[in-house]
């Protein structure tokens, strides 16, 4: 039985940014699935505070300053991200390699300052519902921002040797930081339901 090739696509690249790589897809689905688990956390909060005749339970509301600082944080390393998206969009090697190292940095400072955002809870895990379900929103984030900052310290150390000189390797770090924006925008609304929303009902 005789083939014959229909077309020549061994011209084609083997890598692309956003919906042109595979590794894009399967952040999105990654993203798609961390968001379900926290909308259903959230959910979960905001059922506990319906059904409770006080909230918070046996507690005075977080302390604002830790939370607020981190998010202050979170926010301002948007700026520095996107300027990372654009230089490995652009293929950059010097400023890609800056952009990094800036992110790695940013990766560990909120990881510092969420060792003073739990005590700031006044409420511990095992306390009653609301210190179970406001620990475990904090601790989800957390896990997030440690995976990333991981994520960032191996595509920094990748992109100091000579790998770092593959073009693919530019895809990886915009896909990287895609990633850091949905940990940013994700913090927000979670924010917003530990710190002000016992404020607010309150």
């Amino acid at each position: 039985m005789k083939t014959r090739a229909v077309i020549d696509v061994s011209a084609l690249p083997t890598w692309g940014f956003g919906s042109k790589s595979p590794i894009w897809w399967g952040t999105l689905a990654y993203i798609g699935i961390e968001t379900s688990g926290f909308g259903l956390a959230m959910a979960s909060y905001l059922y506990l505070a319906q059904k409770a005749q006080e909230w918070p339970l046996a507690a005075p509301p977080p302390n604002l300053l830790p939370g607020t600082i981190m998010t202050g944080v979170l926010v301002l390393s948007l700026l520095p991200n996107y300027v990372l998206k654009r230089s490995a969009r652009a293929s950059w090697l010097g400023s890609t390699r800056f952009g990094l190292v800036v992110m790695s940095v940013f990766g560990i400072l909120p990881l510092i300052i969420r060792v003073f955002e739990f005590p700031a809870l006044n409420v511990y895990w095992d306390t009653n519902a609301y210190g179970s379900i406001v620990w475990l929103l904090l601790g989800l984030h957390t896990l997030h921002i440690g995976t990333d900052a991981v994520d960032t310290f191996v595509l920094t150390a990748l992109m100091f040797t000579r790998n770092g000189r593959m073009e693919r390797r530019f895809s990886d770090v915009n896909d990287n930081a895609v990633y850091w924006d949905f940990v940013v925008i994700s913090w927000l609304p979670i924010y917003g339901l530990i710190y002000w929303f016992p404020r607010l009902v309150g």
